[in-house]
């Protein structure tokens, strides 16, 4: 039997976007005028301009659909979570500098309320985690089907899946061993925000995440990894250390933390 669950839009609180969701801090602090470090590398990665149509699926609190506006480009933001777009509302509400329309829907992601080929950009930042492999497969299917020809799909998640699987168990026994092991939890989704523990149900590597981008058609499909800034002290070792397993293959498919891929139509 194909399995078929979905997660509850309940799960998604205004504490869990307000508290948890990526960049919740910069979110609170400026009301959405700045991004976090991870939504600014993938919106950039986007090249909205102005005049555009852009799709933010699964658009959270609203901050890209504000930043798309701001650069004069049409924005259009879908999620299933009522709380998520009733923060957008309020959040957009009160905005003044917009160079373009914005508008706000309540949409599963499998199936979406727009006409094939709407747009020249659809945004997918840190949806594909939340989404199980049977939604991911139809999502991505959709949203190949509302980008124009010549198109691009963005995608970021986190965290890439062959860290949490095979690189965690290594790092956390170094941290035992060192003494920090209260700081690593045996579930490596709970090593920064607990919250995920019941929401990310289909982490990605950087090479499933680009299956699955052809998979549903799309072509010119690159998939990358990168990391955040560390910004530790420690000594000679494990500075060698990192460059080797951060900066070179196969190490860093399996130590970089955060998955990027593009697609055109």
């Amino acid at each position: 039997m194909t399995d078929k669950r979905s997660l509850p839009p309940e799960l998604y609180t205004e504490e869990y976007f307000l508290n948890a969701c990526e960049g919740f801090t910069e979110f609170t602090e400026s009301q959405g005028q700045r991004l976090s470090r991870r939504l600014n590398a993938a919106f950039t990665i986007a090249e909205v301009r102005p005049g555009m149509r852009v799709l933010d699926l699964g658009c959270g609190r609203g901050e890209i659909v504000r930043h798309c506006a701001e650069l004069g480009a049409a924005a259009f933001g879908v999620d299933y979570s009522p709380v998520a777009l009733d923060l957008a509302r309020k959040m957009l509400a009160g905005e003044q500098g917009l160079q373009a329309p914005t508008g706000l829907a309540r949409s599963d992601a499998k199936l979406m309320p727009f006409p094939d080929g709407a747009f020249e950009r659809v945004l997918i930042f840190d949806v594909v985690e939340h989404l199980f492999p049977w939604e991911l497969d139809l999502c991505l299917k959709e949203a190949r089907r509302v980008l124009k020809p010549g198109g691009m799909l963005v995608v970021h998640t986190a965290p890439n899946v062959w860290y949490d699987r095979y690189a965690y168990p290594v790092v956390r026994a170094v941290r035992v061993l060192m003494g920090q092991g209260d700081r690593y939890p045996r579930d490596p989704r709970l090593l920064n925000v607990a919250a995920n523990a019941d929401v990310h149900v289909n982490e990605q590597s950087q090479f499933s995440l680009a299956a699955n981008l052809r998979r549903a058609g799309l072509r010119a499909v690159r998939a990358w990894l990168e990391s955040p800034p560390q910004n530790r002290q420690e000594g000679g070792l494990f500075r060698i250390a990192r460059r080797v397993l951060f900066g070179i293959p196969p190490f860093r498919y399996f130590f970089e933390r955060e998955v990027f891929a593009v697609g055109t139509k």
